[in-house]
């Protein structure tokens, strides 16, 4: 957070995920086009930071007792994006370790993860 500091500098999330270094980078000429690692741009405490709370997407989503005690501090908008994130990133996690290595995967994950606390982070639209 203290990275980041104000999320609506970044016009859309993908220009966030760019900052933190978590998009692929790219070599192309012509018509070819070709995928290689993450870009590693931007804060990388903020970067390894993500990625070892990927990590905990591994495992099957449950809350537990520290997880509840912790999410009565937040509000229920966040809560919810907090279970759906719990949800998507392990199944994703598991789709994507069938055809990648799971340090590749985990990095997708971290990247996704960025997805959602883009969108715990924007405003609360008004009724």
């Amino acid at each position: 957070m203290t990275e980041i500091a104000d999320f609506s500098r970044f016009e859309h999330l993908m220009a966030l995920m760019a900052y933190l270094g978590l998009i692929p980078s790219q070599h192309s000429s012509g018509r070819t086009i070709r995928q290689g690692g993450i870009t590693k741009t931007g804060s990388s405490l903020t970067r390894k930071a993500l990625v070892g709370s990927a990590w905990r997407y591994i495992y099957l989503p449950r809350v537990t007792v520290s997880l509840q005690k912790r999410q009565q501090h937040c509000g229920a908008r966040v809560v919810q994006i907090s279970q759906r994130a719990q949800k998507r990133l392990y199944k994703r996690y598991l789709s994507l370790t069938k055809r990648r290595p799971p340090n590749v995967a985990v990095v997708a994950i971290a990247r996704e993860l960025v997805g959602f606390l883009w969108e715990a982070m924007q405003p609360v639209p008004e009724k």
